[in-house]
């Protein structure tokens, strides 16, 4: 592959503001990092801890935490970085890492949450076959992982084909594939045709999760007695409060119209989408669940934290 660049760096215009708001959002931002990782570090913890909490539900919740962890600290950490040495600059190679990274961590947080749909359709629409799923768990998990691998790998390499004859301003905190492709003086037309053809895999999701969630919902509304009706419930959730939070912000994000929002508000959402949004998963996929709560106590209270 050659690489047709003639620059060696990239200007982040990042967040824009004077030097004192700067610093107040880079504590801002480093502690909700903090607690991104600390809350997502503990779910995957006490999954692993709890062999009550061996299931495909809960396998899936753990690799979403670790998604979490990868989708926030490849946008957060060049962006603390900039703000702290007042450096915001971010080499060429450097952009396409993060490039490649954001593209599939993001795409992982699209697709976990449509298996956990099925996941949740099957257990409560089909629970006589739930078992069977089982061993599907990690031909699911290796498929998402593979098919993510390669959307973003694809982007990565046809962005490495062009040519950016001057040091440009990206009008974001991170190496975004829309930005960027403004600043190339090369043809983009191939990029571009990606971007819109690989696009549809966030609606597909969205659609399955919906298709999903009216199965469950008719199927929880058939039950009779009350007390089942509320476990089932209780057993989905905390999925659909994520599910909701993550696709308004996401849908805000990516499928406004440009003249819809300014590039002040498509920050702000981006903001949302890979630093808010992992920030709450852990408190969302825990504090609405029994068994979440207790496997997280038990974790805490006999410091096994502290030695895993």
């Amino acid at each position: 592959m050659g690489n047709h660049s003639c620059i060696s760096e990239f200007f982040l215009r990042g967040i824009s503001g004077s030097a004192e708001k700067h610093q107040l959002f880079f504590g801002l931002f480093l502690s909700m990092y903090v607690i991104t990782l600390t809350g997502n570090l503990l779910i995957i913890l006490a999954i692993r801890s709890d062999l009550h909490l061996h299931t495909p539900m809960y396998f899936f919740l753990a690799n979403l935490s670790f998604v979490d962890m990868g989708l926030t600290s490849s946008a957060v950490t060049e962006m603390l970085v900039n703000i702290q040495t007042q450096h915001h600059t971010i080499s060429y190679a450097g952009c396409l890492t993060q490039m490649y990274f954001l593209l599939m961590f993001g795409d992982l947080d699209n697709f976990f949450p449509a298996v956990m749909a099925y996941d949740r359709y099957v257990a409560i629409c089909r629970p006589l076959h739930y078992s069977v799923i089982k061993p599907l768990c990690a031909l699911l998990l290796a498929l998402c992982w593979v098919l993510t691998h390669a959307i973003a790998l694809t982007h990565t390499l046809l962005m490495a084909q062009l040519s950016f004859c001057a040091v440009g301003e990206i009008a974001h905190f991170y190496c975004d594939i829309t930005p960027v492709l403004r600043l190339s003086c090369s043809d983009t037309h191939i990029n571009k045709l990606m971007v819109i053809a690989l696009s549809p895999a966030l609606i597909v999701s969205f659609i399955f999760i919906v298709i999903s969630y009216i199965h469950i919902i008719s199927a929880i509304l058939r039950i009779r007695t009350p007390s089942g009706v509320g476990k089932a419930f209780s057993t989905c959730s905390s999925h659909l409060c994520a599910v909701v939070v993550f696709y308004g912000t996401l849908f805000s994000a990516y499928l406004c119209p440009p003249s819809a929002a300014s590039e002040e508000k498509n920050i702000a959402a981006a903001a949302l989408y890979t630093i808010v949004i992992p920030m709450l998963n852990p408190f969302i996929y825990s504090l609405r669940n029994k068994d979440m709560k207790g496997a997280l106590k038990w974790l805490l209270s006999s410091r096994r934290v502290f030695s895993s």
